[in-house]
């Protein structure tokens, strides 16, 4: 599908009960209900336009480890590696198994567009449920799972970094801190591009570095206290912010933190106060079929994109194949 031949936001076809900007619908084919979303943006020429980043023959891991988080998370297993001893008397060897039991949500992940539901509904308006989320085979899976991936190659394409963290300590002065709930808008990520010298295209994998994961990883009880205040940084919840990531045609968006969750608003004084008007979490995930990436590691990938001034790259990414996945660690890498 040629990206330019999809509506911008305020043109998509109203779908009955749905805000305006829902895309549910429009990239069905054939009558069969579309399970990719915006990945349908990613053509064979984008693609080949995204290898031709890699000049230096250098790839950068953007995956946290699954352990990466130090401390309990409510409702979230840590995961469990258990080792086991191999041996096998009629082969005449021995050596080591191991099984590792983890919540998909814990460290690196993509959130497929079931992740998130309003009313029980999600992209496309699907209605997961534990029985149809617990398929034998991808083949008899309808629901807009993260497996699905696999049938068009995984991802490959081209990444784009938005150094917030980067921009905003060289250019104030200041150092930054994303638990202090600065909301990020458009128009920052639009300074910040323009700051790294980078043009958007049709396709991209919109990319944005708070140091989240870089602060988690050493906090400190300044960081537990922010952290227990329930606020953070992240792009800004605003139907603006919607439509200016539905009508750049991405294929995607990730971060280093959980960066598209119901941020806290802010009170006059600056204090939190309820819930931002837009979460964009369901926007991207129900409304768009956009999957969404969080806790990336993004601090290597950001030194050398500051080092060789070049902010965009090749990035694939390959998530585990199991039929019915809600969330899959990324296994990404942006290559140079």
């Amino acid at each position: 599908m040629d990206p330019s031949s999809v509506p911008d936001f305020d043109d998509l076809p109203k779908v009955d009960g749905q805000p305006q900007g829902c895309a549910w619908g429009v990239f069905d084919k054939d009558g069969k209900k579309d399970v990719f979303g915006t990945l349908n943006f990613i053509t064979p020429k984008i693609v080949a336009e995204a290898a031709a980043e890699v000049k230096d023959g250098v790839s950068i891991s953007l995956n946290w480890p699954l352990n990466g988080i130090k401390f309990p998370v409510a409702g979230r297993k840590p995961p469990v590696h258990r080792p086991h001893r191999l041996r096998d008397l009629d082969m005449d060897c021995e050596g080591w198994d191991d099984e590792l039991e983890f919540n998909t949500q814990f460290g690196s992940q993509w959130d497929s567009l079931c992740h998130i539901t309003t009313d029980g509904t999600t992209y496309n308006g699907q209605k997961p449920t534990a029985e149809g989320l617990s398929v034998q085979s991808t083949a008899e899976n309808p629901l807009p799972t993260i497996e699905h991936w696999h049938s068009r190659g995984a991802l490959a394409g081209r990444g784009v970094l938005i150094d917030w963290k980067r921009y905003h300590e060289e250019t104030t002065g200041e150092p930054y801190h994303p638990l202090d709930g600065y909301r990020i808008t458009a128009e920052d990520i639009e300074k910040v591009a323009k700051h790294q010298g980078v043009e958007f295209k049709h396709g991209d994998i919109l990319i944005i570095r708070t140091g989240y994961t870089q602060m988690l990883e050493a906090p400190t009880p300044e960081d537990f206290a922010k952290f227990q205040a329930g606020t953070m940084s992240g792009l800004h919840g605003h139907a603006d912010t919607a439509r200016w990531v539905w009508n750049h045609r991405f294929a995607a968006v990730a971060g280093d933190a959980h960066a598209f969750e119901a941020l806290p608003a802010l009170k006059p004084d600056g204090t939190p106060g309820g819930v931002s008007d837009l979460v964009l979490h369901p926007w991207f995930l129900n409304q768009f079929g956009m999957s969404i990436g969080e806790l990336w590691d993004l601090k290597a990938l950001g030194e050398y994109a500051k080092k060789t001034g070049r902010y965009s790259f090749l990035l694939t990414s390959a998530p585990l194949n199991h039929p019915g996945l809600v969330a899959s660690p990324p296994n990404a890498i942006a290559l140079f």
